[in-house]
């Protein structure tokens, strides 16, 4: 999710809509190490324990409602692509990650299957406010910025890492929206952006569950 200014055309739903869809390209090269801006003053990025969701997710912006669901798609370095579906829970402790679930779907031009978290490798909440009236997910007050990187097993024998990134209102343009992944040999680095409203894809948010 980012926060941009978008076109006349686009009026009716420019409130709901910001921080939904980052179009800069850069990578996130660098989080917050301490408790950013934003949030509450029980959530420590670097000395909490917090039970964590992280969603690729689908926007209905005709009531402002985001959802579980989603999709999202990176591209290698010839173009070729890889388009997941995903959802997991984590715990937030540096250094001694535990209770790590999830997966979802991959499909590329050469196959499609399953995917399953194996290992939670780091995560870093960044500032930023959720831009959306209604949660289908959890309470919007306790979803967050940030970036996770997580092992992942392919349903094909491969493996991979998974990155996924939520820029939400107030979060640094530095911080992309979307998700890469590797998968065997291959890098799809380079992540598709969000479409502009009403299309939906390549999105993404975090849940503080407890």
């Amino acid at each position: 999710m980012n926060a941009r200014t978008l076109s006349a055309g686009l009026a009716g739903v420019g409130l709901i809509s910001l921080a939904l869809g980052c179009e800069r390209e850069n990578p996130a090269s660098r989080m917050l190490a301490s408790t950013p801006a934003g949030l509450s003053p029980s959530f420590s990025a670097s000395a909490s324990n917090h039970h964590m969701r992280w969603d690729i997710i689908s926007v209905d912006f005709s009531t402002g409602t985001l959802s579980a669901g989603g999709i999202a798609s990176a591209r290698a370095n010839d173009g070729s692509e890889i388009t997941l579906t995903g959802s997991g829970t984590f715990r937030s402790n540096p250094g001694n990650p535990q209770d790590v679930t999830g997966g979802g779907t991959w499909q590329t031009s050469t196959g499609s299957g399953t995917y399953e978290v194996i290992e939670l490798v780091r995560f870093e909440v960044g500032p930023g406010t959720p831009p959306l009236p209604h949660d289908n997910i959890g309470n919007g007050a306790d979803s967050r910025a940030g970036l996770l990187l997580v092992r992942i097993a392919y349903s094909d024998g491969s493996e991979g890492t998974l990155a996924v990134s939520c820029h939400l209102v107030g979060t640094p343009d530095a911080v992309f929206e979307g998700v890469s992944t590797s998968k065997g040999f291959v890098d799809y680095w380079n992540r598709e952006a969000p479409p502009a409203p009403p299309g939906n894809a390549n999105r993404t948010v975090f849940h503080v569950i407890d």
